[in-house]
């Protein structure tokens, strides 16, 4: 078993990012010594209470690397002087060529000081995120002669240029991916499709318990309740206001619905798109049937869940090919009972089944998004059939124990 884990990510903490702490957490658990090393410092106000129960130590690398120029100068002077730095400067070079960027000049400059400054005994470089992480671990790999591995997701995937993906497959040792559709087009970029793996983030059910009892079995007299002004029906969302998340579409589709059905909808996330869709929102007229309740705590997002009747998400696919893999917050809502909505893409077809454990429509389909949500809205025993298959497949498929073995695994053959 490796003695210590160099964990290169872009920032740490985040809050849209409990699945790479939830990994932190078990793999600590499970006798990894870990050391964290952020690209780039936290920018959000707050943190979930799983942040406080990792151990690792963070090394920030300089944002930017005029901040600090005598650390860059340091590490530069240090690095000349070793037998591996020109032939890693010639790998930089070439990926200049090709993409001759201030991003690359600087993944280059913190691979220099990430190379100076890592903890003593480490033994493994394991990147999250295939893109610029990545780029900074292959660098410090190339430098120190450290093996390094990754886990890709989702933009990093598919924004990233195919000369580049082939490059670092090539390179590393074995990297994991959180969805079968990942997979396949990994798999496909590389000469060795047999260190391209699977493995679900899953969720971890102490920190996601069962709903409260009777939640599930809960059933609602027909259409009357949707359609008095007493019992609103619940849509929930949770996700950063991006145009990958497709809020935009569903502020549409819910400008659509009968004006006889009773709805209200809560919006969980930050993002910089959000006063662009509470002022989409007031022209369409639905602003008093919103709540934008901007980032919120992991303990409130669960209350959130087990509030709601119905959980949405509208993701799409961007012009440059950033997209989501399979969002987290779908599993978390089915774990809580939740009957969910979201669109045919990426990995959410391998959760979600559509017309089984919940609805799948086109993305970008303002009224096939408007028809299912009329239909979730009008018929609770739909939704409450929905609920109960999708928090039976959430917990038979998708437990965060099972992908952390398989990790777990990796890192153990490298021992």
């Amino acid at each position: 078993m490796a003695k210590k884990i160099a964990l290169v990510l872009k920032g740490y903490p985040r809050l849209s990012e409990t699945f790479i702490a939830q990994e932190i957490r078990e793999l600590e658990r499970r006798g990894v010594e870990i050391a964290l090393v952020s690209l780039r410092h936290p920018t959000d106000k707050k943190r979930h209470p799983i942040h406080d129960e990792i151990k690792a130590s963070v090394l920030y690398l300089p944002e930017y690397l005029y901040q600090e120029p005598w650390r860059v100068a340091r590490a530069l002077l240090s690095g000349c002087l070793t037998r591996r730095f020109w032939g890693t400067v010639g790998t930089w070079w070439n990926d200049l060529l090709r993409d001759p960027s201030a991003n690359r000049v600087r993944r280059f400059g913190q691979a220099l000081v990430l190379a100076r400054e890592l903890p003593p005994d480490t033994e493994v470089l394991y990147a999250h995120f295939i893109h610029t992480p990545a780029s900074v671990t292959r660098y410090t790999s190339e430098l120190t002669g450290l093996e390094w591995c990754a886990s890709a997701h989702a933009k990093d995937i598919w924004t990233s240029p195919r000369w580049e993906l082939k490059e670092k497959l090539a390179s590393l040792s074995w990297l994991t991916t959180c969805t079968q559709a990942n997979t396949d087009y990994l798999k496909g970029l590389s000469d060795r499709p047999d260190t391209v793996f699977l493995s679900y983030h899953g969720l971890d059910f102490d920190r996601f318990p069962e709903p409260a009892s009777g939640q599930l079995a809960t059933t609602i007299p027909q259409l009357e309740l949707a359609v008095n002004h007493q019992a609103p029906v619940e849509i929930l969302s949770v996700g950063r206001a991006v145009p990958k998340k497709g809020y935009d579409f569903l502020l549409n589709a819910l400008a659509l619905l009968p004006a006889e059905l009773n709805w209200r909808f809560t919006h969980i996330g930050g993002g910089e798109g959000l006063a662009a869709l509470k002022s989409q929102a007031a022209d369409l007229g639905i602003e008093e049937r919103i709540a934008w309740q901007g980032a919120c705590s992991q303990q409130q997002v669960l209350q959130a869940y087990q509030q709601a009747d119905i959980f949405v998400l509208a993701s799409r696919v961007n012009a440059d090919g950033d997209r989501d893999g399979l969002p987290n917050v779908l599993m978390e809502a089915q774990s809580q009972g939740v009957a969910c909505l979201s669109t045919d893409i990426s990995g959410i077809p391998e959760l979600i089944i559509d017309g089984e454990s919940g609805l799948l429509v086109p993305p970008e389909n303002e009224r096939a998004l408007r028809d299912a949500l009329v239909l979730l809205i009008s018929d609770p025993a739909l939704r409450q059939r929905l609920a109960q298959a999708g928090y039976q497949r959430v917990r038979e498929h998708f437990s965060l124990a099972e992908g952390i073995d398989r990790i777990y695994s990796q890192f153990e053959a490298q021992g």
